[in-house]
């Protein structure tokens, strides 16, 4: 029995040690990307029994951003990707106006519903600062809160279309009537990511053609509005 105690104790604490190790791993190099393209600002939500139940977007100065949107049951599966330059100037502008979240209080101090656990953080090497709510009135953060919801429904409607067109060949028309909507309501930030997954869809008879045609008309008609 001691004999077996021990070997469980040793792979305890070898897996903690595993689980500092990759901890360690993971803040490098999030340390070298903010390093490689400058100041960074993100965004991350928590929701329980919502979907996604967790949302964390990385923006850095370059454009380049990070996005991990999920349950929080499942393993993390960041993905990288683009974000275009007007979108990137007008998430710092608002991050400067907030003083980079130094010292600032969004929260209403109020009570009110739980719509989620809500923090920004900004990181430009050494120097971070964050700042955590539930609900705000400050106009300024509100803006910056309304673009990152909407790069978060653009990444995960592509991941569904993505997602749909590899596994689900039947659900994929349904996953577009939601782009569809989430377009004409004006929700997508930048709707020609979606222009390759739409061509392909459109050219493979292996899809319904109902879809196919959904596929064709929306991508014409976000090629004719930008």
């Amino acid at each position: 029995m001691n004999s077996v105690s021990h070997r469980l104790e040793l792979v305890g604490r070898l897996s903690l040690v595993a689980l500092v190790l990759t901890g360690l791993a993971m803040a490098s190099l999030a340390a070298a990307q903010t390093s490689a393209d400058g100041a960074t600002v993100t965004f991350r939500k928590v929701f329980k029994t919502s979907y996604p139940e967790y949302v964390e977007i990385r923006v850095s100065e370059s454009g380049s951003a990070m996005y991990d949107i999920r349950q929080l049951s499942d393993d993390p599966n960041p993905q990288t990707s683009d974000v275009a330059v007007p979108i990137v100037k007008r998430i710092f502008e608002l991050a400067a106006k907030l003083h980079n979240f130094a010292g600032v209080d969004l929260e209403m101090h109020r009570r009110i519903a739980n719509l989620g656990q809500k923090t920004f953080r900004y990181q430009r090497g050494a120097e971070s600062h964050s700042v955590t709510f539930n609900y705000t009135l400050d106009q300024s953060a509100t803006q910056l809160l309304n673009i990152f919801e909407s790069l978060a429904r653009q990444q995960t409607d592509l991941s569904d279309l993505q997602r749909t067109m590899r596994y689900d060949r039947l659900g994929v028309n349904d996953v577009l009537g939601q782009i569809e909507k989430d377009y004409n309501l004006k929700l997508l930030p930048q709707p020609e990511q979606f222009l390759p997954s739409l061509d392909q869809l459109a050219a493979d008879n292996h899809f319904i053609d109902i879809a196919r045609e959904r596929a064709r008309t929306l991508a014409g008609r976000i090629r004719a509005g930008h």
